[in-house]
This record gives C-alpha cells, structure tokens and sequence, in this order.
C-alpha cells in the first residue's frame, strides 16, 4: 500500500489576497487525502477553510529568529505528529525549522519566491537555504533556480521549479472600477503599476518616461501602492506634461477593480523579481503586461506574444511600449487575450498542486 505523506506547513496566513495561490494548494491537497497540519497565527484568514478541508490548525508561528522556546514547540510537535515532511515558507519559519528538525527522521523543503540576497561566502545563509539538511528548495521561476545554481559548492539536484499557480476563478467576481470618477475618459490607454513603492521597483523610470510621451497622448497612469505619493515621484510628476494623467493612490486591499478597468498592467523593477503578483492578476484579468526583462518575471511574457519586455532602467524603452499599445488596440487586445490564455494553461494551480503532490511522494 503507497505510503501518504504526513506533511507540517509552517506559513503565515493572515492575508487571504497574498497567500490564496499557496493556501489553495493545501487545501486541494487535503481534499486529495494527503495529511496536512499547518502551524499558522490564531487570527489567519483561512482557518476555516483549512478546517472544512480536513487540515489540522495549530495557532502557532515563530515570532523570532532561532529561539530556544519556538524552536522547542515545533521539534515537539514533529516529534508527536511522525511527520515525514517539513514545508517551510518564510525566514522565521526556516530558521526555526530546519534547528527543530535537527537529526529527526523529516525532509525538509523550503520556499523561495525571488532572487539575490543569498550568497555562498555568507555564514548566516547556512542557517537557512544553504544548510545541508535542506532536502529540496521549491523555486518559483526559473530565474530564483538559476540564482541558486550560481552559488558556488551549491547542489543543484536540491533545487525543483514549480511556479504558484492561478485559477481564473478567483477574479471572476472582481466588479471593474468607474474610472470616469477620476477623472479617466473611456477611450484612455490606462496604464496600472500596483507595489509597495521601492527602490527596486523602479517607479522613477516609469513616471521619466511620461517625459518621452507626445504631449496629446490619451494615456492615463494609476500607481497604488505604500509611498506612492512621495516627494520624489511629485516632482517628477510636476516636471511632466502629464501631471492630470498621472493618479496616485496608497495601499488598498482590493486593487483588482482598477485593474479590471485598465488596460496595460506594468512593472519597472529594476531588480529581484521572481513572478510577480499584480503582473499575474493582471494576465489572469487578461490585461496586456509591459515588463523589465529581469529573471523570473520575463518568464510570464514571450516578447510581441503577450506583452512587450523592456530594458531595466529605461525611461525611453518604457514610454516606446506604451505608444505602441495606445497606437495598435488591436495588437493590445490580442496580448491581453494571449496572456489570458497562459494564465489557463502554463500557469495554471492544478499544475502546481499535481507537481507539489508528486515531490511529497518522491521524498517519502
């Protein structure tokens, strides 16, 4: 008779809107009659649905880094619960983990969701990626691989890439936002850029290259995100000839129903990107996606195929991407319709959730 595997998650999920592709895996999984506990915070959004799928809830996460007392509960509850599989997904939970799991018959597989800031010359990344008792690192593109395999004495059998996968259901309810009440007339090519405004994420290059548009150009930009208004993007606003087209917000929980309502989803990073969220939504809303040609993220759009991929650090590359789209709609219909159609297939949960399925079973 196979075997089941008795699999401890260790995650945070409090959030239901960053953490649904991941939760929904466990969820399937269970329903799939794979044994699952998940060791989360008391308050985590998805409790109940965990509970209604079978999944064992221990309200617990490490609140600090390698602590005797967190450390403790967890190698206690390996050792009560016979696990054969640890699943690690954030820094506390790794650091934590991997010392709970010291010399216990348990593999453990850890999450990475974007490149750099691992190093093989740095001591404190054997306490987590790089530690030996690390069975498999779980990759979520391409590029995160590709960086791991360039650390020197790395093992690179250790690393899987399984992307986080999608479902067209879960934006079938979105209502589209009326841009009119903004200001945004219905014939605008409108541009969304949704993040957490920092330096990495390039915003700076996006609002210069309002500065290469034709004066006359209908294009409108809606930036949502922490910190968007700073100081340094007003003045670059101001020094544009299109500082009524350009619409900044703060966060907001539910950005979906401005982005139903554009037309181009953009990302201007400038570094360290994996898959990105909003770009995902954004095709899965079958939004046309402008993006730097980072790791990773290149890896949602084929160039002229479902979207446009720019150079990093290129004002004038980005404002030539955007003309194109306001100057060909029906080229800006069919990308958005291509990436769509990626979303259904390459990038699609069932995937993920049959991979995921298949490395829990070739560990055990």
């Amino acid at each position: 008779m196979k075997t089941i595997p008795k699999i401890l998650v260790i995650s945070d999920y409090r959030t239901t809107l960053t953490v649904r592709p991941e939760a929904e895996i466990f969820i399937s999984l269970a329903q799939q009659s794979l044994d699952i506990t998940i060791m989360t915070y008391a308050e985590c959004a998805y409790n109940k649905k965990f509970k209604a799928a079978g999944i064992k809830i221990i309200s617990f996460h490490p609140e600090k880094k390698l602590n005797r007392n967190e450390i403790l509960f967890i190698r206690n509850e390996i050792i009560k619960g016979k696990y054969n599989i640890l699943h690690l997904f954030n820094s506390k939970a790794i650091l934590n983990g991997i010392q709970a799991a010291k010399k216990l018959p348990i593999k453990i597989i850890l999450y990475r969701g974007s490149a750099g800031h691992i190093h093989w010359y740095d001591p404190t990344a054997y306490l987590k990626y790089l530690h030996p008792s690390v069975n498999k690192i779980v990759c979520n593109s391409q590029g995160v691989e590709d960086y791991f395999h360039q650390q020197l004495f790395f093992d690179k059998t250790k690393t899987i890439v399984i992307n986080k996968g999608h479902d067209l259901k879960w934006v079938e309810d979105i209502q589209e936002k009326d841009l009119s009440e903004i200001g945004i007339p219905e014939d605008a090519i409108k541009v969304i850029y949704v993040a957490n405004n920092r330096k990495v994420k390039g915003v700076n290059y996006l609002l210069n290259a309002f500065k290469f548009l034709p004066i006359n150009a209908n294009i409108h930009l809606i930036l949502i995100g922490n910190n968007m208004d700073n100081d340094e993007n007003k003045e670059i606003i101001k020094e544009t000839s299109f500082s009524k087209n350009i619409h900044t917000f703060g966060y907001m929980p539910k950005p979906l129903t401005y982005v139903k309502a554009c037309d181009v989803v953009i990302l201007t990073s400038i570094e360290r990107e994996s898959l990105t969220k909003s770009i995902l939504e954004g095709m899965l809303l079958g939004k046309t996606p402008i993006i730097t040609n980072l790791p990773g993220n290149k890896e949602l759009v084929t160039h002229e195929e479902n979207g446009l991929v720019i150079p990093i650090k290129n004002p004038k590359a980005i404002a030539d991407a955007i003309l194109t789209l306001n100057n060909n709609r029906a080229l800006l219909k069919k990308f958005g319709e291509n990436s769509k159609k990626k979303m259904q297939t390459d990038l699609n949960i069932n995937n993920t959730i049959s991979k995921i399925k298949q490395l829990y079973y070739s560990l055990i």
